[in-house]
């Protein structure tokens, strides 16, 4: 009896460290590689370690500590007074030029009151405000100064997820239009397929190049205006020595013009008179031999 109960301990225990060396022989994967391996198979490729690897990196969540890039739009609008507006643009352009920016418009306008001139610089962001502070220097009084700062980090990760997906749902139908459409329908439906993802491409693709130049270049919208002391303006107007002579050149041009256009009106009575002088000369001159 013994005996047996022993062969049945000593059975189970063989059984337990065959079932405990058999579930470790066959872990579990911590990464869901399933996505990977039907995107494959649609377009008939064997997957490779490499993707496997590849793939389950991509999915290890950022750390908490790990840097983002962060897309930050800055812009400005400042309204100052100066003291010549002519002698500040001139500075503030040359303010500009150095820090690597370029005015992108400019509107000047000059009233008997004030003199005016608003412009807009596009400046790199890491000399945003030195550019802002340096203008705002050349003023002799400040109205307003407003900075305003928008986050498009979200939307510009979005963006490029989206833009990379697209990219990778295109590599697949191009695949599947070399190797695997046989039929005419076939090919027709993969380009029609691969145009509407080229078009949706090149949308994200400004979209992103949009955002990424508003991010590298901050804009500064600048007024600056100067105080003009009103000049009186004469209650009756006088003429000037050189305005009277072109007037008078005036007139005796438009007196020869309306003489010659006469000659041109009248020229039959001319002649007639001409031809009744001519016959009394000769009258004349028969009458006196």
């Amino acid at each position: 009896m013994k005996t047996n109960n022993l062969k049945l301990i000593k059975g189970l225990g063989i059984g337990f460290f065959i079932l405990i060396t058999f579930s470790c022989s066959r872990p579990e994967s911590k990464y869901d590689i399933s996505a990977e391996q039907i995107s494959l198979q649609e377009t008939g490729e064997t997957p490779s370690l490499n993707s496997y690897k590849t793939q389950i990196n991509e999915s290890k969540p950022k750390k908490i500590g790990e840097s983002v890039d962060l897309k930050i739009i800055r812009n400005a609008n400042c309204k100052i007074k100066v003291r010549n507006v002519e002698k500040a643009t001139s500075l503030a352009k040359r303010i500009a030029s150095t820090n690597n920016g370029y005015v992108s418009d400019e509107r000047f306008s000059n009233t008997n009151y004030t003199k005016e001139n608003r412009f807009t610089i596009r400046i790199p962001q890491n000399r945003f405000d030195t550019v802002l502070d340096s203008i705002c220097g050349l003023a002799e009084f400040v109205d307003h100064k407003n900075i305003t700062t928008v986050d498009v980090t979200e939307e510009y990760l979005d963006i490029k997820a989206r833009l990379k997906t697209k990219l990778e749902v295109k590599q697949r139908y191009e695949t599947i239009l070399r190797n695997r459409a046989k039929t005419v329908e076939d090919i027709l439906k993969a380009e029609e397929k691969l145009s509407g993802l080229q078009e949706e491409i090149e949308s994200a693709q400004g979209r992103l190049n949009y955002l990424g130049n508003r991010v590298a270049y901050s804009t500064i919208q600048l007024d600056m205006y100067e105080s003009v002391i009103p000049k009186e303006e004469p209650s009756i107007y006088e003429p000037t020595y050189l305005d009277k002579a072109t007037k008078g050149l005036t007139f005796g041009w438009s007196l020869v013009e309306s003489v010659s256009l006469i000659m041109f009106y009248i020229w039959p009575f001319l002649l007639l008179g001409f031809m009744i002088y001519m016959y009394f000369r000769w009258i004349r001159k028969y009458l006196s031999k």
